[in-house]
């Protein structure tokens, strides 16, 4: 189909005046879905209408705004839209507002679907992928995540296990804010029926296949889908997403251990600070005690009391990590030493010579594939698990490593999800937990591996 000097013309005249603005799209192949168009176009706004020409083997599509429609054009002038390896060709329409079913809208407004379409309004600060799991975890399994950048804001795509989830999540969360104040969420039903996402990283995250790769740092993996960095303020220090941060670490560990948390556990307290004590001060240290608690959640900052050298200060990523932390380690055996493990007194560590940041190293285990990392929370126990090992690693280099913390029962070297993985089993749970505390990301064979206590009896 062409469009004539006529049709552009009226195209032109009525362009600043027009509130819908469509797009035509001339695309030579065979049976594309209309699932197929809205994924090329949804990431530059929300798609009102969307009508399927298949005699003439085209498409119009109406935009939102005329800035969207702008905005589509101008990207694909300079790049060759494709589907299926078939190239799209794409001209504006001289219609100025097409007459189909809401039903092909991308945001489909009160019809249940289980991919959710959230725009946020008022953004002061950054809102990340893992961010967006956060709070929409607690309403079910979140399988996809997408965000992108329009003219309108900041919106994200979420894709549900069920539809039940994401009408309980929209239900739970419309209209409410992320952070006190800021970053409120508008949320529709989507019309896809299902998200491509190709990579994981800042912007997009696919929860049930944790092996896809991340794209290239600075390269966008979808057309419109804009890098926030820079954008807004840093996330003030220790602020987090308002009534959301415990809800969803709750509904994790209820999720892996088979929907309720483990019995003493409340998911009701916010105190972030545990306070240890009756520790080996001749053998302990800051390191040694983050690789202990970092099973429980991320650790913010650690100090030793100087003046009580067998005690010392934790400061958890939230409230419900600490609790974790508490209940799993009490009375656990280190060093010779029964700790004794409760909540401070004190609602943070204030910042000084004698205390050590944590906040930002990369050895948190709860900053991506939280509610896998939840999984390993238990108490010490006599099996560690080891991951995050070289290919070229051997079942006698392991042992070596970790033999000195006492003899080994057993060991077991294996491959999963091409991943080599090790299990270690000693004697006792206190040997267990020293090799653990001791040698949690050491260099081993040129990698630096990560140890969890498993809860396997046997090999």
């Amino acid at each position: 189909m062409e469009w004539g000097a006529k049709d552009r013309a009226k195209h032109s005249s009525n362009r600043r005046e027009a509130v819908d603005l469509c797009l035509c799209l001339s695309f030579r192949m065979t049976e594309p879905s209309k699932n197929d168009l809205l994924q090329l176009f949804q990431p530059f706004g929300v798609i009102t209408k969307l009508v399927m020409l298949r005699a003439k083997n085209q498409a119009l599509m109406q935009m939102q705004d005329v800035p969207s429609a702008v905005n589509a054009l101008q990207f694909f002038a300079n790049l060759q839209p494709s589907i299926r390896g078939r190239n799209v060709y794409v001209q504006f329409s001289s219609h100025q507002e097409l007459t189909t079913a809401d039903q092909n809208a991308q945001g489909r407004g009160d019809e249940p679907n289980r991919i959710l379409l959230v725009t946020i309004h008022h953004m002061l600060y950054p809102i990340t992928v893992e961010v967006l799991h956060q709070v929409f975890f607690p309403h079910g399994f979140v399988e996809k995540i997408v965000t992108f950048q329009k003219s309108a804001g900041f919106q994200a795509l979420i894709q549900y296990q069920t539809r039940q989830c994401a009408v309980s999540a929209r239900t739970a969360l419309q209209g409410r804010n992320i952070y006190d104040g800021c970053c409120q969420l508008d949320i529709q039903f989507s019309n896809l029926d299902e998200l491509q996402v190709n990579y994981n990283n800042e912007r997009s995250r696919d929860f049930t296949n944790p092996s896809l790769p991340s794209e290239p740092k600075g390269r966008s993996s979808q057309p419109g889908y804009g890098d926030t960095g820079g954008m807004y303020p840093l996330q003030p220090s220790g602020a987090r997403p308002v009534g959301f941060s415990q809800m969803a670490n709750a509904a994790a560990v209820a999720a892996a251990f088979g929907g309720g948390l483990p019995p003493g556990v409340s998911g009701t307290n916010d105190r972030c600070t545990v306070l240890v004590s009756n520790l080996n001060p001749d053998r302990i240290d800051e390191d040694k005690l983050f690789n202990l608690f970092s099973i429980y959640g991320n650790i913010v900052r650690i100090k030793l009391l100087r003046n009580k050298p067998d005690h010392a200060l934790v400061q958890m990523g939230d409230g419900f990590q600490a609790e974790l932390a508490v209940h799993f380690l009490k009375g656990a055996m280190l060093f010779g030493k029964r700790l004794e493990v409760n909540f401070s007194k004190h609602p943070n560590i204030t910042q000084g010579a004698d205390t050590h940041e944590y906040a930002n190293s990369n050895l948190n285990r709860f900053n991506r594939n939280a509610a896998k990392n939840y999984r390993y929370c238990c108490s010490p126990t006599k099996m560690i698990h080891i991951s995050s090992l070289s290919q070229e690693v051997t079942e006698e280099e392991i042992v070596s490593l970790l033999e000195e913390h006492g003899p080994i029962v057993n060991s077991k070297l294996f491959e999963m999800n091409g991943k080599k993985q090790a299990l270690i089993m000693f004697d006792t749970e206190e040997q267990a937990t020293e090799a653990l505390v001791c040698k949690h990301a050491s260099l081993l064979s040129g990698s630096i591996i990560r140890i969890s206590f498993s809860q396997l009896q046997t090999l």
